[in-house]
């Protein structure tokens, strides 16, 4: 198992802890990893573009000229693609991007992309993140002295102040253990989690 140094959030060392190798210690399978990332993109399209096509466009019944002795190309519509007003060709409509993944292969991308962290050494371990009040400046403070400037904060159950203090940091995101997913983690530079949160994640993915 991987021995994972514990700090306090003054960034000084007060232990130690062993990850699971079953979550923290895998094979990484960047083909998994990177279909999730897909995926997870995929599902948040909205996919509702629409253009409107030669049969769809308002008018443009009735024929422009006649066919022949005009000294035009003849033309049959006014709607047609390539006058001003006419119609698309091969217009979108909307559609549906979403696509599915096995719950073994989300499973070991997710596990992959943790353990990459852990073997790229961005993964920190907090023996805990509590504050007393909502405030961006102490938040920053802790995460300097971390140094991790652009970090995916994990916790273990919800906490306000936590979240709220790094609501207002651009490059830094409060997760939660039930919500961690792959493209987050990849993301952010650094990992920031709580021991409880660790603990948390190991019960449920071990």
């Amino acid at each position: 198992m991987a021995n994972v140094s514990v700090y306090n959030m003054e960034g000084s060392e007060v232990g130690t802890i062993e990850l699971n190798d079953a979550i923290f210690g895998v094979n990484v399978n960047e083909h998994l990893v990177h279909m999730a990332v897909l995926q997870q993109l995929a599902n948040k399209r909205q996919g509702t573009q629409k253009a409107k096509t030669r049969g769809e466009v308002r008018g443009g019944g009735r024929k422009p000229w006649r066919q022949k002795g005009t000294g035009h190309a003849r033309q049959g519509s006014t709607r047609s693609p390539q006058w001003k007003g006419g119609g698309v060709v091969f217009a979108p409509a909307p559609r549906d991007y979403s696509f599915k993944l096995n719950k073994k292969e989300k499973r070991l991308a997710l596990k992959s992309a943790l353990t990459s962290r852990v073997n790229e050494n961005k993964f920190i371990v907090v023996d805990e993140l509590k504050l007393d009040e909502i405030k961006t400046k102490k938040m920053v403070g802790v995460l300097k002295a971390l140094h991790a400037e652009k970090a995916l904060v994990v916790i273990h159950g919800e906490d306000s102040n936590v979240a709220l203090s790094a609501r207002n940091i651009p490059t830094v995101k409060v997760s939660y253990t039930n919500t961690i997913n792959v493209y987050d983690i990849l993301k952010y530079n650094t990992m920031v989690v709580t021991k409880d949160a660790v603990a948390a994640i190991e019960e449920v993915y071990a």
